[in-house]
């Protein structure tokens, strides 16, 4: 038996203990070499000594959003294609966006969009987990359990060295891919201490408060091994802990645990009360608006990946109002969000990411679901992986491009296609994390993050 240190990596869910060792027999040692284990690990030690301050926001759009309705659209197409609303000029010139993204138009030298990205599966849940781990691995609507760990938890697992007093790694209100939660933006194979911590509840709820932060009377120090019983007296289980002793006992798990429970910077971090009522209102008085607005606080306080959940993209039909009802939201809460982290000086060190588990089809269907034509309301459109655009910017990223472009039905990109690792490659650049890293599987195998680490330059 052949025992070699391959860092922290916690319980697997298959309930082995591998947080110090990877154990591997001889059959292991046949297919995978000494050289190659160590390889992988001075991959995994060099991925985090730059930019390791950095931090990203994703800005999630659970059910898919049209890519033709919102920053690729095709004004001279013909009507069934172009859809219902027309482009404006945004503050580059020669960037266009839909008419109903006004402010995104007035900071698009903010942002960056991406018109060529694809992976050509119109399935929810194997687009979901391309999006979010960048491998197929055979997930679809008919094989839906996560395969792979997603990009939140490899950023979580890099950082995993660095004391926070917040989550690496969170999600708000919810981390649901698909309604699977945490689904595809799960740790999997990694193990559940690198699941995102869920806020859940409405943060635009007058009394939002995140379960976690608060403890029955009687709590023990013990009972403190359970993230989920995190529910104290605050203000007096830093004292505890330091009279019982059991502190110095605790593993780093645990030990992040209390530091979330007792620590200024999560109670502050989580209290959008704090907050001016303009930069409230600057959001939105929503949840969507106030979950991005929290976000902010989050990535500002220590967080190194947080994404914000705004579902119910899935629009077959009556696409009209569900547009009309969405893209203002999501053009006022993205707006202030470059705003905001321009304006606290942090944008440079923030990293927003926009979009869903993939595109509509280009052409509109005919709004009747299988009934007479336009009988569930206006044209809809269909699921559609073969392109798809999505916002980024902040962080590193160059703003004020656009990245390829599709032909001119927007069925497929025409110029400069990306896929979704060359996405994760920009953003790990971006955080400091080596796009060549790998990580060790449950056989004891060295498996690449990223089949290809290639960035896109042009963003860099």
């Amino acid at each position: 038996m052949l025992r070699i240190d391959a860092g922290g990596a916690g319980r697997y869910c298959d309930g082995i203990n591998r947080r110090s060792f990877v154990q591997m027999g001889i059959a292991g040692m046949a297919s995978v070499g000494l050289p190659q284990i160590l390889q992988a690990r001075e991959a995994s030690s060099d991925a985090s000594n730059s930019r390791s301050g950095n931090s990203a926001i994703l800005v999630w759009l659970d059910g898919g959003p049209g890519h033709m309705d919102m920053y690729d659209m095709k004004p001279e197409a013909p009507a069934e294609y172009r859809g219902l609303w027309s482009p404006i000029r945004t503050n580059v010139p020669g960037i266009e966006i839909t008419e109903l993204f006004p402010q995104h138009a007035k900071i698009a030298d903010k942002f960056s969009i991406i018109r060529s990205l694809h992976h050509d599966t119109g399935d929810h849940f194997a687009g979901g987990h391309r999006m979010l781990t960048t491998k197929d691995m055979g997930v679809s609507g008919a094989n839906t359990t996560g395969r792979f760990p997603s990009i939140g938890s490899i950023v979580a697992r890099q950082r995993e060295h660095i004391d926070t007093e917040v989550p690496h790694y969170a999600s708000v209100p919810v981390a649901s891919s698909i309604g699977l939660r945490p689904g595809y933006f799960g740790g999997n194979w990694l193990g559940a201490q690198f699941d995102p911590f869920q806020t859940e509840g409405d943060p635009n709820n007058a009394n939002f408060k995140v379960n976690n932060l608060e403890m029955l009377p009687g709590m023990t120090v013990g009972r403190l091994r359970d993230r989920k019983s995190l529910h104290t007296a605050l203000d007096q289980l830093p004292r505890a802990v330091d009279a019982s002793g059991v502190f110095d006992s605790l593993g780093r798990f645990e030990k992040q645990a209390v530091n979330f429970a007792t620590g200024e910077k999560s109670r502050t971090a989580f209290d959008l009360s704090l907050e001016p009522d303009e930069i409230r209102d600057r959001y939105g008085r929503h949840t969507w608006g106030q979950s991005a607005l929290l976000a902010r606080r989050l990535v500002e306080a220590g967080s190194s990946f947080v994404t914000v959940h705004l579902g119910g993209w899935d629009h077959h039909w009556d696409l009209r109002a569900g547009m009309e009802n969405y893209l203002p939201k999501v053009d006022q809460l993205v707006s202030a969000l470059f705003m905001d982290l321009d304006e606290r000086g942090i944008l440079d060190s923030t990293m927003v990411i926009v979009c869903g588990e993939f595109s509509r089809t280009p052409r509109m269907n005919d709004g009747g679901n299988g009934g007479p034509p336009l009988s569930q309301g206006t044209p809809g459109r269909d699921h559609w992986g073969n392109a798809m655009s999505c916002l980024i910017g902040g962080g590193g990223i160059k703003g004020g491009q656009v990245i390829g472009s599709t032909n001119r039905l927007g069925e497929e990109p025409m110029s400069r296609p990306v896929r979704p690792e060359h996405l994760h490659a920009t953003i790990y650049r971006c955080l400091g994390i080596n796009p060549k890293l790998q990580i060790i599987d449950h056989a004891g195998r060295p498996t690449s993050v990223l089949d290809d680490p290639t960035p896109i330059e042009e963003l860099l």
